[in-house]
């Protein structure tokens, strides 16, 4: 079992910044995928953005070009760099561990991110 902690969240205006992270309780293994997930009211979950341990990154369309994933796996850790923020990314944020090769999949409790003014 691995537990999932985020943080970083809070509220920011908007064109605002914020950098999410999220710290796994056990070791990441090399074919581990970190991502990172948000909800917004009323709405489906949906991917923001994932990345492997060689370092190939999937963004959302609606993340190019303002937010960046990198992961860190001797700190355990996964982040999500957000700038240029807007209402519409008010949401709260999970990160996902998945291991494929076991066919585990393991989610954090989230952090609320709100972007107004």
């Amino acid at each position: 079992q691995v537990q999932l902690v985020e943080s970083g969240g809070g509220l920011v205006q908007p064109g605002g910044s914020l950098t999410l992270s999220c710290v796994a309780s056990a070791r990441i293994f090399p074919s581990d995928v970190m991502g990172w997930y948000r909800q917004a009211p009323g709405k489906q979950r949906e991917l923001v953005a994932d990345i492997t341990s060689g370092g190939t990154t999937n963004y959302a369309d609606s993340a190019k070009g303002r937010f960046a994933i990198s992961r860190d796996n001797g700190k355990r850790t996964v982040y999500l760099q957000m700038n240029s923020l807007k209402p519409e990314d008010t949401a709260v944020y999970s990160c996902k561990l998945q291991r494929p090769l076991l066919g585990q999949t393991y989610w954090g409790q989230g952090t609320q991110v709100t972007v107004s003014s």
